[in-house]
């Protein structure tokens, strides 16, 4: 499995944050809920499950500060919907 490490505002997959060769990146809205903006998986690892494995860190991440998630990343929305984890959602 790939490594997936926390940058600033971001989980990444690569050796730097950035130049990542996948990320998810966030931002923290006024009631501290993570608002999911963008998601982006190279093309040398497309096709692998990466993105899918991007959410499920920040929804783990979300989790485990006790806030919940404003999907404003289409990919993200459907990963959620597809997944039935609207609990999540803020």
């Amino acid at each position: 499995m790939t490594e997936i490490k926390q940058g600033q505002a971001k989980f990444f997959i690569g050796k730097d944050e950035v130049n990542p060769k996948a990320e998810i990146t966030y931002q923290k809205d006024s009631n501290g809920n993570l608002v999911v903006d963008h998601t982006y998986v190279s093309d040398e690892l497309r096709g692998q499950g990466m993105a899918g494995q991007l959410v499920d860190k920040v929804i783990s991440y979300a989790r485990q500060e006790g806030v919940k998630i404003v999907a404003e990343c289409s990919y993200a929305q459907k990963y959620i919907d597809r997944n039935n984890l609207q609990e999540i959602l803020a």
